[in-house]
C-alpha cells in the first residue's frame, strides 16, 4: 500500500521519495497531505520558460547575485511540507540550502503559473506555506489575464500583496532581490 492511501496519517519526506518519479505527474506535500498535479500545458511552459532564461541570463553574468532553478526541483521546507514550484530563486545568503537532490530550507523568490486545476491551491494553501516558512517573495503568474500579483514580505514580517501588474497597463516586473533586472510584461505574456 503507497504511503499515500494510509488514512488520518501526516505524510512525510520519507513518503514523497516513495512516490514515482516517472509518472509525468507533480507530487507536492503541504501540512502533511500529499497534492498531485497533471503535467503542465504549453502556455505555461512557456510562461515559466521566459522567466527562467532571462532570470537565468541574468544571474548567469552575475553568479554572485543568487541562482535560479526551474520546476521539477523539490524545496524542502519541512518533513511535512515538500513542494515543487514552477520556479525559484536562492539569493547568495542562502547557498547552503542547496543541496544536490533539492532545496532543504527557504528560498528567496517562489514563482507559480496559475492553471484552473491549481489556482485555489497556489493562491490559499501554497501562499501560506510560503508565508510561514519566510519566502521573501511569491508570484502568481495569471496567463489568462496576463498579470503578476507579486508577495513580498515586509519589515514587519508580514506578506502582503504589494503589486498586480498587468500587461495591459505595460507594467514591468522587477524585483529588489535582483537589482537591474526586469522583464516588461507585454514581452512576458507575448502569444
Amino acid at each position: 500500500m503507497l504511503a499515500h492511501s494510509i488514512p488520518n496519517r501526516r505524510l512525510t519526506y520519507d513518503d514523497f521519495l516513495l512516490f514515482p518519479e516517472d509518472d509525468g505527474l507533480r507530487h507536492e506535500i503541504i501540512d502533511g497531505e500529499h497534492y498531485v498535479t497533471a503535467a503542465p500545458n504549453l502556455r505555461h511552459q512557456e510562461l515559466v520558460g521566459r522567466l527562467h532564461l532571462t532570470i537565468g541570463a541574468f544571474v548567469e553574468d552575475r553568479p554572485e547575485r543568487g541562482r535560479v532553478f526551474l520546476s521539477p526541483f523539490d524545496v524542502v521546507f519541512s518533513f511535512h511540507d515538500i513542494v515543487e514550484p514552477d520556479l525559484v530563486f536562492v539569493a547568495p545568503d542562502q547557498f547552503e540550502i542547496l543541496t544536490d537532490k533539492n532545496i532543504q530550507g527557504t528560498p528567496a523568490l517562489v514563482v507559480e503559473i496559475l492553471s484552473p486545476s491549481t489556482r485555489k491551491r497556489d493562491r490559499e494553501l501554497k501562499r501560506a506555506l510560503y508565508d510561514r516558512s519566510g519566502v521573501r517573495e511569491y508570484w502568481l503568474v495569471e496567463p489568462e489575464h496576463h498579470a503578476v500579483t507579486m508577495h513580498r514580505r515586509a519589515p514587519d514580517g508580514s506578506f502582503p500583496p504589494v503589486a498586480h501588474l498587468t500587461a495591459t497597463a505595460l507594467d514591468t516586473l522587477d524585483t529588489p532581490l535582483l537589482q537591474g533586472w526586469s522583464l516588461a510584461l507585454t514581452r512576458l505574456f507575448r502569444p
